[in-house]
């Protein structure tokens, strides 16, 4: 296996490359990245000088660049993860969203068909995965009950979400059109170790440690099902490895909480690892104006990845977040160094 992992310095990208690089089915590992501020080579210090590992510094958005990495390195599996994600980043620039996560996965694709399906290659695509990695995003609002199944219709709301449904468009046309091994995933909230200091979860620890106002959007009660990132990672390796081609699969971590309790957990985590603050730290929520099209509930129905491929999430949410808040604390100099170099 010649595996290209797109965004592979971003925060699910470089956890996952951390779990699969000793996997002995890898024989190289290539990681394009091209390094936005939610990238950092600070996130792969631990593999830099693996000997499987290699770094393309490579946008997705270069077409040229993009075939010759595929190219060049014979690539045979691809975990497709780079995409801007950030969904109130897309709401005031949009543009990028589009660029990136459409035109860049077309890039893509378009690079693999040329590689996979040419007879001049070498290789065979029966032999070749294209795993595109996505979000429930793309699935829309619940309501109080419910889950999303991988029947569930498409209904993006926001200019990132309606990005990353177009790119999962674009993967089953390919597949179905010209015959090309792909899966897709759509996977819950992710959080955990590296994740770039502008989500819910690092913001709030950043903000509780500087004892600076903690804010929460609209009343707080928005609904999100939350997947330790090492979880999802091992999921997107079992989709890759053992997934039925033209598959989409969800992966959901089994935890619901509304965005309130989850402040109020960090918090009274906060006051526990780091009481030389004084404690109180609850005190420093602040509720905001909600931002638009604010999606009220998401949860997801993983049955189908648990009946074919065995898969269940091994952290509850209680173990992973008391690891991740502890991981912060442990590692600030790291969110000084990701957050100074992206000024």
């Amino acid at each position: 296996m010649k595996l290209l992992v797109t965004g592979g310095a971003g925060f699910i990208g470089s956890n996952l490359i951390h779990q699969v690089i000793d996997r002995p089915e890898v024989e190289r590992l290539i990681n394009l990245d091209c390094l936005t501020y939610a990238g950092h080579p600070a996130n792969l210090d631990a593999v830099s000088h693996h000997p499987k590992y290699v770094f393309e510094k490579v946008d997705l958005r270069d077409k040229a660049a993009v075939h010759d990495v595929v190219r060049r390195h014979g690539i045979t599996h691809v975990l497709h993860l780079a995409a801007e994600s950030h969904v109130d980043r897309s709401i005031t620039g949009p543009g990028d969203f589009i660029h990136t996560n459409i035109v860049g996965t077309f890039h893509l694709l378009e690079a693999c068909r040329a590689c996979w399906m040419s007879s001049d290659s070498g290789l065979r695509a029966s032999d070749c995965r294209f795993h595109h990695v996505s979000t429930d995003e793309v699935y829309g609002s619940l309501g109080p009950s419910g889950f999303f199944t991988e029947a569930t219709p498409y209904a993006p709301n926001s200019p990132y979400s309606a990005s990353k449904a177009s790119s999962d468009l674009l993967v089953r046309a390919y597949h179905h059109t010209y015959g090309l091994p792909a899966v897709i995933t759509n996977c819950s909230n992710n959080y955990g170790p590296y994740q770039f200091p502008e989500k819910l979860i690092p913001v709030v620890i950043q903000s509780a440690l500087a004892r600076r106002s903690i804010p929460v959007y609209g009343d707080g009660l928005n609904v999100r099902d939350w997947l330790y990132v090492r979880d999802h990672a091992e999921a997107l390796w079992q989709v890759l490895a053992r997934g039925r081609n033209g598959e989409t699969y969800n992966i959901g971590g089994h935890n619901e909480r509304a965005n309130l309790r989850i402040v109020e957990l960090i918090c009274d985590l906060i006051d526990e690892f780091a009481p030389h603050l004084g404690g109180g730290t609850r005190r420093l929520i602040t509720f905001v104006t909600d931002r638009p099209g604010h999606d009220r509930r998401y949860a997801i129905d993983a049955t189908k990845i648990q009946c074919e491929l065995g898969w269940t999430p091994a952290y509850t949410f209680e173990r992973g977040i008391r690891e991740t808040v502890r991981w912060y604390l442990d590692h600030q100099a790291w969110v000084k160094t990701v957050l100074e170099d992206k000024k």
